[in-house]
């Protein structure tokens, strides 16, 4: 089997490849998870203190080896599986077969191994950072005071990666000449002690003798207005979505207020997604192909408007995660007109063949869709008009700030 894992995953399994997550030799199963969470140690008892995870959504087993592959489908490691939870939760170790070859400053990587040779004898001052250093004397007399070669760490994982590069760059042209710089894909957690102890397992994996832990960048986001969003549209065949969705996207083209860019389930069939079928292993690709090009328009700050069935919840959750990822906003709709009444609408027949059996797996009918849980907005068409239900989404636009 072969996988793509995530934008997180992957940055976490070049850092286990390099050695920088020493001692880890993979991705955690159950027991050194539960472990972590409860004593910040491995289950053998190994000082660990963040989770390192790789969910797979297919129905793997314990012996099974995955490749694990990049985004353009460089195979980067084989992982053998050692536990795999129903959630999709798997761990094992992993074995590399190529390390990345690209991304923004690839000449400046280098793996702890290579860095401590460099070092030699000497001792170091590592410097994790992910924004800009506010004080460069305090780094030039500490490593005065300890004798130590300055090694700057920008923690380049996401978005801002390549901003912490340039910064730390900077920095060294006003440090020090022997001064390094290697970039490491560290994914920030959530808990700031846990993201703290993990950059220094990481200083340490590249032969820190001392660490500083630079200051967090402090993000200020722009104003809702210029940040990007996707609309995204969900509900059965005949619930009214699409139409909805274009009457939101010509109000939004006559205002003239925001860049605007329709992706429709129908037209993306034809064009983005020609071939796939009907199974749940095509829609969801389907949904994830839509998912991308929404988010890469709103990381440029337009905003996209989606109008699928995506019926399943967890692939809808990856789209909001794909746009949440860039710094975009995401905006759920759930269409929530009743199958009765979209069966009776059945302006293309659809439901007709399907209940004859001449389309199968089809949503409603032979196949479930999962209701959203999570929707900003709900709306039921059966007794309102397309123009009140394009109002009532325009409305909760102009109260979140994104159109003025």
């Amino acid at each position: 089997m072969e996988w793509t894992p995530g934008p997180r995953e992957l940055a976490d399994l070049e850092l286990l490849l390099s050695g920088a997550f020493e001692p880890l030799t993979g991705f955690l199963g159950h027991d050194d998870l539960h472990s972590v969470h409860e004593r910040g140690a491995l289950a053998d008892g190994t000082p660990w203190p963040a989770p390192v995870t790789l969910h797979l959504p297919a129905d793997v087993s314990p012996g099974d080896e995955v490749r694990l592959l990049d985004p353009e489908g460089l195979p980067l490691a084989v992982l053998t599986v050692s536990a795999h939870e129903p959630d999709g939760l798997t761990g094992g170790p992993i074995k590399g077969l190529a390390a990345p070859e690209h991304g923004p400053f690839a000449r400046l990587r280098r793996t702890p191994s290579q860095v401590k040779a460099e070092l030699g004898d000497r001792p170091s001052l590592a410097v994790t950072m992910r924004g800009p250093l506010d004080d460069l004397s305090e780094i030039t007399a500490t490593a005065k005071e300890l004798g130590a070669v300055i090694v700057l760490l920008p923690l380049s994982h996401g978005e801002a990666g390549p901003a912490v590069v340039r910064a730390a760059l900077r920095a060294k042209e006003q440090l020090p000449g022997d001064t390094l710089v290697v970039p490491v894909p560290l994914a920030p957690r959530e808990e700031s002690e846990i993201d703290l102890e993990l950059r220094e397992h990481v200083a340490a994996a590249y032969g820190a003798t001392e660490h500083l832990a630079g200051p967090d960048p402090v993000r200020i986001p722009g104003p809702p207005h210029r940040r990007g969003l996707v609309v995204f549209f969900t509900g059965l065949s005949g619930s009214g979505k699409s139409t909805i969705a274009r009457g939101l996207r010509d109000t939004l083209l006559e205002l003239g207020t925001r860049t605007v860019t329709y992706l429709d389930g129908d037209v993306v069939r034809h064009l983005l997604s020609k071939g796939l079928t009907f199974s749940k292993t095509d829609r969801d690709l389907n949904i994830r192909r839509i998912g991308f090009v929404a988010a890469e328009t709103a990381r440029h700050g337009g905003l996209a408007i989606c109008a699928p069935i995506a019926p399943y919840a967890a692939t809808r959750e990856e789209v909001r995660e794909m746009v949440e990822s860039v710094g975009a906003d995401f905006l759920l709709v759930h269409v929530a007109t009743p199958l009765e009444e979209c069966e009776r609408r059945d302006r293309k027949g659809l439901y007709a063949k399907a209940r004859a059996g001449l389309i199968p797996e089809f949503t409603g009918i032979s196949d479930p869709y999962e209701e959203p849980d999570d929707a900003d907005l709900v709306i039921d068409t059966t007794h309102i008009s397309i123009e009140a239900a394009v109002s009532q989404v325009l409305g909760t636009l102009r109260s979140g700030g994104w159109v003025r």
